[in-house]
């Protein structure tokens, strides 16, 4: 592929000259960014006046190294100050939000290092549809229908080998032959339903091909995945308890309140707690490729945040340093949980699957998984896994039994 334009880019470029129904687009590179060279963008942009919004996807020259969805595209209004929010949107999002998933591609997938600055954009004309991905698995085609934004009742994603329409088939098989090796191929079904090909991906380095049962196992009530040609699975497991986190955060709060002379810890000793458990999260998702993440508490309790945050009103300039640490943990802990294929946890938790994360061909081998037991059921599930003894570093198996129930148990 060309290096002096990404790979997203390049197939595109490919496909419109193939004739296939790729929307108009324009890509706009890093040094058109850093130069202010907007002229040609501006130009796209005033002819599609109409579109009202646009779709900025991520375009950078080394993209084509990592999993598809690690960087973001952005539904925006169509003007440069709009395409300018969401390349720095994009950039921070991958410096944030995404940067653990990037550090866990350059040590288990061998990703290169890359240079957030050098991110150029693909920008296309916002179409309102169902997104639909497709790609041959042996000797079949399967297509993975994401939920609808525009409708009020959305249904959860879901893969199939038989698309709404044949013709869906017909096409895909088409820009496979046309390209020349097997790919991953992205489309929007407009509400009007023509298919627009928005996007295509090299998948032909990407291998595509999990086995015994312990005895001290634990049954639960259901099981949430997309692809179900696998019901067996092994994982180390990261045992979550917020619970005990945020008591442990209000104790010592109590100590610093109450407490007097060498017996009165620190805010730095406050502020610790938070910054050990964060890089507890960074260090087990960084030592393991796959890992599953047991959520005996999560999100709750709500009043115990709340009790955590509130603890220090008295110390004004304390208790902001220990909110805004609390307030940042959150959104550690969910980037941490995003990183996970395996949850287990009670059945108000489940992973968020759409797009790539639920159907891309990462996901083929290792697809999401998440197992939980009944709202009624929180308390007494907590005391058995506790009772035996599950804790983080556990390798724990997960097996789905004939009537969908899985059973958990340490290996």
């Amino acid at each position: 592929m060309n290096n002096t334009i990404p790979e997203k880019a390049a197939l595109l470029k490919l496909l419109q000259k193939g004739g296939f129904n790729v929307p108009d687009f324009i890509y706009v590179s890093a040094a058109d960014f850093k130069q202010e060279n907007f002229k040609a963008l501006e130009a796209f942009l005033e002819q599609h006046r109409e579109s009202f919004k646009v779709i900025a996807r991520s375009a950078h020259l080394k993209e084509e190294h990592f999993k598809g969805g690690t960087f973001d595209s952005l539904e925006i209004y169509g003007d440069l100050g709009g395409i300018k929010y969401a390349r720095k949107k994009i950039i921070n999002l991958a410096k944030t939000a995404k940067q653990l998933s990037i550090r866990r591609q350059q040590k288990f997938n061998n990703a290169p290092e890359i240079d957030l600055e050098n991110m150029g954009l693909i920008v296309m004309p916002f179409i309102s549809g169902t997104s639909v991905m497709a790609k041959m698995m042996g000797d079949h085609w399967e297509f993975g229908y994401c939920r609808d934004r525009s409708h009020k009742i959305q249904s959860e994603p879901y893969v199939t080998r038989t698309p709404h329409d044949i013709g869906l088939l017909k096409l895909s098989e088409d820009i496979q032959k046309y390209l020349g090796y097997p790919c991953e191929i992205e489309y929007v079904i407009s509400e009007h339903g023509q298919i627009y090909v928005v996007q295509a991906k090299n998948i032909s380095h990407i291998e595509t091909i999990e086995l015994k049962l312990g005895e001290r196992s634990i049954q639960l009530d259901g099981v949430r995945r997309v692809r179900r040609h696998h019901n067996f699975r092994e994982r180390p497991v990261y045992v979550m308890d917020n619970k005990s986190f945020y008591l442990n955060i209000i104790s010592k709060c109590e100590d610093f309140v109450l407490g007097d002379g060498d017996h009165k810890p620190t805010i730095k000793e406050i502020l610790d707690i938070i910054t050990t458990y964060q890089a507890e999260l960074e260090d087990f998702a960084l030592k393991h490729h796959r890992f599953c993440v047991l959520g005996l508490s999560i999100q709750e309790p709500e009043e115990l945040y709340q009790i955590a945050n509130h603890y220090l009103d008295d110390y004004p300039e304390i208790r902001a340093d220990l909110s805004r640490a609390l307030h940042d943990n959150l959104y550690i802990i969910d980037y941490f949980l995003s990183e996970t294929d395996t949850l287990i946890a009670k059945d108000k938790f489940r992973l968020n699957l759409c797009g790539h994360d639920a159907y891309g061909i990462d996901t083929v081998r290792n697809p999401m998984w998440s197992v939980y037991w009944h709202m009624d059921k929180h308390e007494r599930m907590v005391m058995q896994f506790k009772k035996l003894g599950f804790k983080t570093g556990d390798i724990v198996g997960i097996e789905i039994d004939s009537d969908e129930k899985p059973i958990v148990f340490r290996l």
